[in-house]
């Protein structure tokens, strides 16, 4: 049973990721989304009059739409904010986010560095929301909690195996697992460094909840969820700078693809955040596999949306 008293208290005023979130907190979160997705005319001017400025320096389908759509079915209003199109381009970030504070009342910002994030924390008077970052994804993997949720019951105690390179996602899942109790098991054979906060990683370590291993077959044998990412960031995919490295990514990943050979002794619902590169780190035939749960899990970003808007202004 949803609880209603969920809306009336704001967790922090940002959300840069769930460090300061509590697992009861986090739980509640992930119930609020699904309330939202259950009741969807219930909060359709909840947030009448309101305004949220998106900033998107990264490249975004999912995040844009999510944050869009969910601000106008809550009744308020959404500005689209291209970063090489603004004067984000030209001057301090700091100035820009004191005037851009002072006319909305919050802001989602889809950044490559996680520095100017918080750079944009420090100088904003509205909640500012993480939309992605080379470090975090919190709304990626609050939608994971959702859709885990919704296909278990439950969170506590379900087993979901993350297979690809540690990145900002693995990090947000990680941490989003550890804190309502799913166990999680990481098998990463390369470390985005850009990526790596060695506190995050202690704090889901003492939990016993989080393991790391490269035995593949082993992992997903008892797995409820098995999911994965995309193996090289989407802005240098097609960078011919990144080639050399793009090549040497696929060489060590190709061996840990979820396809219909790994995944022949499982009964695990298939999990990817999106974009997909077929053919990499995921096969055609697991994407159609009827235990694929991708569009849904896509479909979850908007109510995750939803949620950490309702939360962080305090409707």
């Amino acid at each position: 049973m949803f609880d209603s008293a969920l809306l009336k208290a704001p967790i922090r005023m940002h959300l840069i990721n769930f460090k300061e979130l509590s697992g009861k907190d986090l739980n509640a979160l992930v119930d609020l989304g699904i309330e939202t997705k259950k009741n969807p005319k219930k909060y359709i001017k909840i947030l009448e009059g309101r305004s949220s400025a998106l900033i998107f320096q990264k490249t975004s389908t999912r995040t844009r739409v999510s944050f869009e759509v969910a601000m106008t079915q809550l009744g308020g209003h959404a500005l689209f904010i291209d970063w090489r199109t603004t004067n984000f381009a030209l001057a301090d970030i700091t100035d820009e986010l004191q005037y851009l504070s002072r006319n909305v009342d919050c802001i989602m910002a889809r950044l490559l560095y996680n520095s100017d994030l918080l750079k944009m924390v420090k100088a904003s008077k509205v909640p500012v929301i993480n939309g992605c970052d080379e470090m975090y994804h919190p709304s990626q993997a609050l939608a994971d909690l959702i859709t885990i949720k919704e296909k278990m019951g439950k969170l506590k105690g379900t087993k979901i195996v993350y297979i690809g390179v540690h990145n900002n996602v693995t990090n947000s899942l990680i941490e989003g697992c550890t804190k309502t109790e799913v166990k999680i098991t990481t098998v990463t054979p390369i470390f985005n460094e850009a990526a790596r906060d060695k506190e995050l990683l202690a704090e889901a370590k003492k939990t016993g909840l989080w393991l790391s291993t490269l035995d593949v077959k082993k992992a997903v044998s008892d797995a409820d969820f098995v999911y994965t990412d995309t193996w090289i960031d989407m802005e240098y995919f097609t960078d011919p700078k990144f080639a050399n490295e793009k090549d040497r990514r696929i060489k060590i990943m190709m061996p840990f693809q979820i396809n219909t050979e790994l995944l022949k002794n499982s009964n695990a619902y298939i999990m990817h955040d999106m974009p997909i590169h077929r053919g990499y780190e995921i096969s055609s035939d697991a994407i159609e596999n009827p235990k694929a749960v991708i569009y849904e899990q896509a479909e979850n970003r908007l109510h995750s949306a939803k949620a950490i808007f309702l939360k962080l202004m305090g409707s």
